[in-house]
């Protein structure tokens, strides 16, 4: 099946048009018509080979939404003309401990990225959302529940599942009390969800500005974690911690902010940790913990959630001609907060 889409043909160029084979449909494929796709800072950081694993041509785009507009013989779940969405994943081995407990992001033989991946049968490279059209299992296709707003639902895939998990597995609810690190995609959507669970939210900045923000999203105070005083004031306070930061960065200075068993989760480092001093760990039995997007069953749970309490990511909607300005600014941190690609634009190309 020919697909027009968006590519990077290798590190250096500017993303641009893009013609390419997908795979036959599988009895439980899912065939979905893209309206919607968030731009991820993965996209960026992959497109550019960032991680040194980058396989090209490359299609990024693993926040979807869609219609369905075919079934395989075996789909039971989905049926045409429904909306529908695909997020960082699109297989997993299925048999392994944690594919069977409802969280194949940890799959032990890993599980199969929706783009720059390898799919499990064919052994062909995955293509993302930056298409006119994608397929999956529909093992791995999400239903957007009715109410939930389309082009605010996009980033929920990623940015929204990335700190929905972690606030789930520590089991945060309205005796909690939250601190978010970083005021971007993903913070956004840690200040947001957590509030929505009913826990007192606090917001770690560098930035002074943040602060009326910051409140809108969820945030019940704003700590500039540059200020010691600030800092020493909010000492032994925090069940849990999400760092949203991208980039190394020194994180000693939070520790004491925890409470007893509190725990400082990574949700946006890819790289090294840095150097952690252990007495405050020690002292009050606090941890430092790494968490991974979130399996299929607690996506779905999410977008309910969502759906329910009337949440969705705050985004600026341009067009697929306009991505490489938009991966531009993104380095400039240039969005309030998600940019998510209206994918009728692609066929003014045809």
């Amino acid at each position: 099946m020919k697909v027009l889409g968006y590519a990077a043909q290798n590190p250096t160029t500017p993303l641009a048009p893009f013609s390419f084979d997908r795979r036959e449909p599988r009895p439980d494929d899912v065939t979905i018509e893209v309206l919607y796709c968030g731009v991820c800072h993965s996209d960026l950081h992959q497109a550019r080979n960032d991680w040194g694993f980058s396989t090209y041509p490359l299609v990024p785009g693993h926040e979807i939404v869609g219609r369905v507009t075919a079934i395989g013989d075996s789909v039971t779940k989905f049926k045409p003309g429904d909306l529908a969405a695909i997020g960082c994943m699109v297989d997993s081995c299925r048999t392994c401990s944690p594919c069977k407990d409802g969280l194949e992001q940890y799959c032990e033989e890993g599980n199969t990225q929706t783009y720059n991946g390898q799919d499990r049968h064919d052994h062909q490279t995955t293509y993302g959302g930056y298409s006119q059209t994608i397929l999956a299992s529909q093992d791995f296709v999400l239903r957007i529940p009715d109410g939930l707003d389309l082009k605010g639902a996009a980033p929920l895939l990623c940015a929204g599942i990335t700190t929905w998990s972690p606030l789930r597995h520590w089991k945060i609810d309205a005796n909690s009390k939250v601190a978010v690190i970083g005021l971007g995609g993903l913070g956004h959507m840690g200040l947001k969800l957590a509030h929505a669970l009913g826990a007192e939210v606090t917001l770690f900045t560098r930035s002074p500005g943040k602060e009326a923000d910051a409140r809108r999203l969820g945030a019940s105070h704003v700590v500039l974690s540059t200020d010691a005083e600030q800092m020493n004031a909010v000492k032994n306070q925090f069940d849990l911690i999400i760092d949203t930061v991208p980039y190394t960065h020194d994180v000693n200075a939070y520790m004491p902010t925890l409470t007893l068993d509190g725990t400082l989760v990574f949700v946006g480092l890819l790289g090294d940790l840095p150097e952690v001093n252990t007495i405050p760990l020690l002292i009050n039995r606090r941890s430092v913990a790494g968490s991974a997007i979130g399996g299929i069953a607690e996506t779905q749970e999410m977008l309910d959630f969502c759906a329910e309490k009337g949440i969705a990511a705050d985004v600026e909607v341009i067009r697929i001609q306009d991505i490489n300005e938009a991966y531009e600014r993104l380095l400039k941190s240039d969005v309030k907060y998600r940019f998510v690609i209206d994918m009728a634009s692609l066929n003014a190309y045809g």
